[in-house]
């Protein structure tokens, strides 16, 4: 489990073919520190196991489920990677409940530079649009975020420049693709209302237009 909150932005050493998966090694500092084989780090929103690790980098294994989903496929060396380890009990939650299982990749339709700040607005997949309302959570490229604006095809977060400067956000394009995970308790809720609605015609979007969705 994570929060969404970045510890620091690592970038690849090496990223090498693996059967139908790769072995990434990854430079960071921050989060090398009490690292114990197989401890979980999210590497830009999936969840990975270290399988080695020394004084300046360490080793994940992706499998071929991972290459599917992801944009790992993608990642050359020197390529910036935000990094989080696993959430421990004596952390404060600061973001969401993030499980580093990234549920596919988004477009990116457009970047603007506000007074403050910088506005995003993401491609929502079909699938998704269940999951995504305005002021909840979704986690991108490992990124805990609120979302600002929820709109028929897309939605909007905006980024402080805190956030902005300390990830790999600021490396992001128009047209560019991102690691999109869903707040897990809005999937859950959405499982159980869809086994409990039987044949009421009770869903989500009905729920949403009648103004539960912000709950």
């Amino acid at each position: 489990m994570f929060t969404g909150l970045i510890e620091e932005v690592g970038r690849l050493r090496s990223v090498r073919p693996r059967g139908d998966g790769a072995t990434l090694v990854v430079e960071a500092e921050r989060v090398l520190e009490g690292l114990e084989l197989g401890d979980s780090i999210a590497i830009s929103g999936p969840c990975q196991t270290v399988v080695a690790f020394d004084g300046q980098t360490f080793t994940v294994e992706a499998i071929k489920e991972t290459m599917e989903r992801t944009r790992f496929g993608s990642f050359r060396t020197g390529t910036r990677v935000n990094l989080e380890r696993a959430l421990t009990p004596q952390q404060r939650m600061g973001g969401h409940f993030v499980q580093g299982h990234v549920d596919g990749l988004a477009e990116i339709l457009d970047i603007r530079k506000l007074a403050g700040s910088w506005r995003v607005s993401i491609k929502l997949p079909e699938e998704g649009k269940p999951y995504v309302v305005e002021k909840g959570s979704v986690a991108l490229d490992g990124v805990s975020l609120t979302v600002a604006a929820r709109k028929p095809d897309s939605f909007d977060v905006e980024i402080i420049p805190h956030t902005w400067e300390a990830t790999t956000l600021q490396d992001w394009s128009v047209g560019g693709r991102i690691h999109l995970e869903y707040d897990i308790l809005a999937k859950y809720v959405s499982h159980m209302l869809g086994a409990y609605a039987g044949g009421s015609g009770l869903s989500m979007e009905k729920l949403m237009q009648s103004g539960f969705g912000g709950l």
